[in-house]
């Protein structure tokens, strides 16, 4: 960090109006404006602000899977009969067909796992959504932290604490955005 230069506290935002509004025949850096100049602070307000707006959305997604997982829907019967097209009658089968006898029926016995509860892998899942939202929002600040330093040092330009605000928005967003094919697909 260049002498002269202090990092301010997290969040440290301010009226955006300052970079946006009247800004000819003015300095780079704007009275009342609060600006990152070190990698690790960069990387520090990414990281925050990830972690605020990346994890609570794995954390509904997660706790929708545990609840999914320990209560299972129960099958409804439909209140629709199925529907029947009278020009093509269905025939049952003859019951010697369909009938089994007590040498040929098949042993479908369901072990319970006695190490394991439904509770348990409830949890394993819930724990492992929280860790792949921290994972993500922490390999997300490092590479969308340290190219926005690159390209705004690169420019010579000063970083304003909006910035790392709105990568955590934009990786959020992208985020969503990579979700919607697979609603697509299920709906």
């Amino acid at each position: 960090m260049s002498p002269g230069k202090t990092t301010p506290p997290w969040p440290s935002l301010y009226n955006p109006g300052l970079e946006i509004l009247h800004i000819e025949h003015r300095p780079p850096t704007q009275k009342g404006a609060e600006y990152l100049y070190s990698a690790s602070d960069i990387f520090r307000f990414t990281l925050y602000w990830n972690l605020i707006f990346y994890t609570p959305l794995f954390l509904v997604c997660g706790l929708y899977a545990f609840w999914n997982y320990s209560f299972p829907p129960s099958p409804r019967p439909s209140q629709h009969p199925p529907f029947q097209d009278t020009l093509y009658p269905l025939t049952p089968l003859s019951s010697a067909l369909t009938s089994r006898t007590p040498g040929n029926t098949p042993l479908t016995t369901y072990k319970k796992n006695e190490r394991r509860s439904r509770l348990a892998f409830a949890l394993l899942v819930l724990l492992t959504f929280m860790t792949l939202s921290v994972a993500g929002a922490v390999i997300g600040a490092a590479v969308l932290g340290f190219v926005a330093m690159g390209l705004f040092r690169a420019g010579n330009f000063n970083m304003s604490t909006w910035i790392p605000f709105l990568l955590a928005v934009i990786q959020v967003f992208v985020g969503l955005l990579s979700v919607w094919p697979s609603i697509i697909e299920i709906i």
